[in-house]
């Protein structure tokens, strides 16, 4: 033998072509059968399957009778044999008739060979048709068997009670409809029960709850979604966090020049013009405004970010501080709320602040309790007011209304800040117009807190 065939030998056998081929074949099939189309229609034809079974019992049960006509003669002999002969008078071929109705419960008529009516029980029933040769079932409703007997008289027999063949009947095709939507109703919720999980996964998600991840099940288009969804939310969420701690970093890096900046502003007092002196210290007020603004924006973003929630804030005294400091008229009864105490006076005063500067001097606030669970706080200006167009764009960050001039100062994330901590004490801000001129920003607040 040469090494060439002791080496395959010692190989073993190999498996031939087809006997490698199942596998691929294997595994495309159970990919095909892990589509959720494939299963559901799968589970459609099984309960069509299943249908289509139970009918044909009720079918087999319920036969066309003109399928029975073959057993109908011998349905004849054993009805000869029951019954007196033909030669029993009529009395008594009355009375055997009556023994048979009391046991079939059917409606009997028996007739001679001649067509003439012998005897009869129960309802009565319609005519023998002259037009019989044999043993058939007549054209009436409920169906009369017409049995012909070996003797060649005539029997004519109808169920007494027809309707409670109908009402059989109708049980066993509720009984087929009810195993149908039993056996669907399973695989159905098992799928839809997933994709439930799904969009409640998604909700949280969009609802800013960045770290919620979908639990992947099966193998089939939802298992799919569910990683494409995984996936692409641990990337936002590392991108989102990304850029919060780019914010936050350059934020905090940004303090320390502008404290220089603002030490060397202040060593040259004596040297530069007033004009300038005064321009310098706007620039880096503002730089310093939008620092913090940033900062507090990027926390708000974050619904991860708990507030620091007091119970029974004295809302009134808040206010009012905030008014005094802006010199702005105040109307309010005693109130409260469960708040965060630096937020909402970042609120107020970023309104207020909002008001000097567009608005002028004369600046009511008012605040009081809209419902049981809901306080409103207004701050109205004679300012030129807000076009209807743009009244909603002004809660975007850093937008500005057509005309506006930066000179008057603010970074354009005032109002933006506004509606996001109102947001997050459960409420909401809008922008109003006010009779006689000028604008009201509305913020509504809820009593009880929303987020802990």
């Amino acid at each position: 033998m040469s090494e060439l065939s002791k080496a395959r030998g010692a190989a073993g056998p190999t498996a031939s072509a087809p006997d490698r081929a199942p596998a691929p074949r294997a595994r495309r099939f159970h990919r095909l059968a892990q589509r959720l189309n494939v299963r559901i229609y799968l589970a459609l034809l099984a309960s069509l399957a299943l249908a289509a079974l139970l009918f044909g019992v009720v079918a087999h049960m319920q036969a066309d009778p003109a399928q029975l006509n073959s057993s109908l003669a011998t349905f004849g002999e054993i009805a000869a044999e029951v019954l007196p002969p033909a030669s029993a008078p009529p009395a008594v071929q009355q009375a055997g008739l009556s023994r048979w109705h009391a046991r079939v419960h059917a409606d009997l008529a028996l007739y001679g060979a001649d067509g003439s009516p012998i005897a009869a029980v129960g309802h009565p029933l319609p005519p023998l048709s002259p037009a019989l040769s044999g043993s058939a079932w007549m054209n009436a409703h409920p169906p009369v068997l017409a049995l012909h007997l070996p003797d060649q008289r005539w029997l004519l027999v109808r169920r007494a009670e027809p309707h409670v063949a109908r009402m059989g009947m109708v049980a066993l095709l509720a009984l087929a409809a009810l195993a149908v939507a039993i056996g669907a109703y399973p695989v159905v919720r098992r799928l839809t029960r997933r994709l439930e999980r799904l969009q409640t996964s998604v909700e949280a998600w969009g609802a800013g709850q960045l770290s919620t991840r979908v639990a992947v099940e099966g193998q089939d288009e939802v298992a799919r979604l569910a990683t494409s969804f995984n996936h692409a939310a641990g990337r936002i969420e590392a991108l989102v966090a990304a850029q919060k701690s780019l914010l936050a970093n350059a934020s905090h890096e940004l303090r320390s020049p502008l404290a220089r900046i603002r030490m060397a502003v202040e060593l040259m007092q004596g040297q530069a013009a007033p004009a300038l002196r005064e321009e310098l210290s706007r620039n880096i007020g503002e730089l310093d405004q939008l620092i913090d603004e940033l900062l507090l924006a990027s926390r708000l973003d974050s619904a991860s970010d708990a507030l620091h929630i007091e119970a029974g804030v004295d809302l009134t005294g808040l206010v009012a501080e905030e008014c005094a400091r802006a010199g702005a008229a105040f109307d309010a009864g005693a109130l409260a709320c469960d708040c965060d105490p630096k937020l909402i006076r970042r609120m107020v005063r970023n309104l207020l602040e909002n008001a000097l500067r567009y608005g002028g001097s004369a600046i009511e606030v008012r605040l009081d309790a809209q419902d049981a669970h809901t306080l409103r706080l207004e701050v109205c200006d004679r300012g030129p007011g807000v076009p209807e167009g743009e009244r909603a764009a002004i809660f975007n960050p850093f937008y500005r209304v057509a005309g506006a001039s930066e000179a008057a100062g603010g970074v354009g994330l005032g109002l933006s800040l506004v509606r996001q901590i109102a947001l997050r004490h459960g409420g909401d801000v809008q922008c109003l117009a006010r009779e006689g001129g000028g604008c009201c920003f509305r913020v509504s607040l809820a009593r009880a807190a929303p987020f802990a």
